[in-house]
């Protein structure tokens, strides 16, 4: 397990208390788990994710993450479409774990409200939300 200050957290995204992040991409956002979440999780042997087209709001289970310790909820961290989901995946779940953020990204989409990426955790409240939790 890796310590807090060893974490890899972007500056560039917000987070969610389910530990999933939003990084804004051309018109829409990319979306995947954290290095926390992946670290906390283990190896990552498989992953569900939905289908292009499906419209989901913020909070609402997207897919579900199955390592050899045990199977995770994938939640939205904003409302919207379904744009792109990283196919990549489908042969490749560990990506998640050595690149959470570039190559083990989770979905695209485009937002039904794209100011709610406003109300998802900065990288200092998430850090701040972790520590509390260990």
């Amino acid at each position: 397990m890796k310590e807090i200050d060893e974490l890899i957290l972007p500056d560039d995204q917000r987070y969610t208390e389910d530990h999933e992040w939003a990084k804004p991409q051309g018109n829409g956002f990319r979306i995947g788990i954290t290095d926390f979440a992946q670290d906390q999780l283990g190896d990552i042997v498989f992953v569900e994710l939905p289908r292009v087209g499906d419209t989901l709001p913020a909070k609402q289970q997207f897919g579900t993450v199955e390592s050899v310790k045990t199977v995770a909820e994938l939640y939205m961290p904003l409302s919207g479409e379904i744009l792109a989901v990283n196919e990549l995946l489908e042969a490749s779940p560990e990506l998640v774990n050595s690149d959470p953020y570039e190559k083990g990204w989770m979905v695209e989409i485009k937002p039904e409200k794209p100011a709610e990426f406003d109300s998802l955790l900065s990288k200092s409240g998430y850090l701040e939300m972790i520590r509390g939790k260990k």
